[in-house]
């Protein structure tokens, strides 16, 4: 296992993907089951808006755990859970912790609100089905504002390279979430089963915050700034708004290939699409499960100015990735291939293996890619915005046209063709970044 780069966080980080790619198909059974097809249609339509919330966030949680793995290497956590190190360090930590609360405290009440005058506008105005959605509707949207009020606790830990903790915690908050969504639905809960999960998980994270990181939170809270400070205009946002446009930017294009063919081709089709999406989409999942973990060392190893040894972590990583990609790669290939070569009823559910496998090596190049991504942002820049956003432009517009006049095999094409010619500039963006940057020191 430590040949293939797997400590305790990237274990559990993938005990996690590995349930949810279980638990997601026994969810969707189970809603076939239980539900009927007015009410599955409301819940997966809450599901899609309560999404939205990406856009209260606007790439604050990622800033944070860069910039806060900064000054941990300079800072430690003692056995009573106290925060301690450099002064100026800690100054800046609590500075940081400041602004990402205010941040969110505003941001989950502007979306709670949002979503709920929005929610209740767009489902006031279409067809009355005499589903009661009113209640469940507006208890998620509270949910959800608190839910996102707790996202900078978890980039600050993350940040300040609590990964192992954080992570075992996250996957047994998901295996008991999960079970508890399963049980609502078969108790009948219905739409209230989306507030329910949430409940869960927000007591779920309150026990596990109060019993291990009360301390830690209190430090970062309570405590005033006596030295140095990060100032969110001068400091946050050069960085913020740039990931912002690039994760809004794939946000919309990642979601684009369900509905352009459910409008232009019907909703056979749309779904076929949306399953293979999800064994697709599962590829990234995996194979990001290495980087992840290992984000708050790249910057600490950055900060102390080690660079040879985030080189030689960077490259074993990126070894895996490609590893675990072209390995998983192939199996859901083949899977799908295997489907279809014996005419197996599944197979009828999901795309045929051309399509899926233009989409799978599209993903791979994707892939291959974070593990650069991560290195650039680790240094608390972002220079792949306007190619992000260049390629969201793209992939949103061949979609689109390729979707509405053609098929999903020439979609699926289209987003191959698109990332073989961006993700080959991103290692070149990644080279001179590399070199710039590090003969800067």
């Amino acid at each position: 296992m430590h040949r293939f780069e797997i400590d305790r966080a990237v274990f559990f980080g993938l005990l996690s993907k590995i349930w949810g790619m279980a638990a997601g198909p026994t969810t969707a059974i189970l809603i076939a089951f239980c539900f009927t097809r007015e009410l599955q249609g409301y819940y997966y339509t809450f599901a899609t808006i309560v999404a939205l919330q990406v856009f209260a966030e606007l790439g604050l949680g990622s800033v944070l755990v860069q910039f806060a793995s900064h000054e941990w290497s300079k800072l430690s956590m003692d056995k009573s859970g106290c925060i301690v190190g450099d002064k100026d360090a800690l100054s800046r930590l609590v500075s940081i912790a400041n602004i990402a609360f205010k941040w969110y405290l505003v941001g989950g009440i502007l979306l709670a609100i949002g979503l709920g005058v929005g929610g209740y506008v767009f489902f006031s105005t279409s067809p009355d089905s005499g589903i009661n959605w009113t209640l469940p509707w507006f208890s998620l949207c509270i949910t959800t504002g608190i839910i996102v009020y707790l996202i900078p606790v978890w980039s600050l830990l993350e940040g300040c390279n609590q990964v192992a903790t954080l992570y075992t915690f996250r996957f047994f908050q998901s295996v008991i979430t999960g079970i508890t969504v399963w049980i609502s639905i078969l108790a009948g809960g219905g739409l209230w089963t989306a507030s329910i999960s949430g409940l869960v998980i927000l007591l779920g994270s309150i026990c596990f915050l109060k019993w291990r990181y009360w301390t830690f939170l209190k430090t970062l809270l309570f405590t005033k700034p006596q030295g140095l400070r990060i100032k969110w205009r001068a400091d946050l946002l050069p960085m913020q708004w740039r990931i912002a446009v690039s994760t809004i930017s794939g946000y919309f294009c990642v979601s684009f290939f369900t509905p352009v063919l459910f409008k232009f081709h019907g909703p056979i089709v749309a779904g076929q699409c949306g399953m293979t999406w999800c064994l697709v989409a599962g590829l990234g999942v995996i194979a990001t499960a290495w980087i992840m973990p290992k984000i708050p060392q790249f910057g600490m190893l950055i900060a102390l100015k080690k660079y040879k040894e985030l080189d030689n972590l960077f490259w074993r990583l990126t070894k895996v990735v490609v590893i675990i990609t072209a390995l998983t790669g192939f199996a859901i290939w083949f899977l799908v291939y295997i489907l279809y070569a014996f005419n197996l009823p599944f197979a009828i559910r999901i795309l045929p293996p051309l399509p899926t496998g233009l989409f799978l090596l599209a993903q791979a190049f994707l892939n291959v890619s974070i593990p650069f991504s991560c290195y650039l942002r680790a240094h608390k820049r972002e220079p792949l915005m306007y190619l992000t956003l260049l390629a969201g432009i793209l992939t949103g517009s061949s979609t689109l046209i390729l979707g509405k006049y053609y098929s999903v095999t020439a979609m699926a094409a289209g987003f191959l063709t698109i990332n073989s010619i961006v993700i080959p500039v991103v290692f070149i963006i990644w080279y001179f970044c590399r070199k710039e940057w590090h003969a800067e020191t």
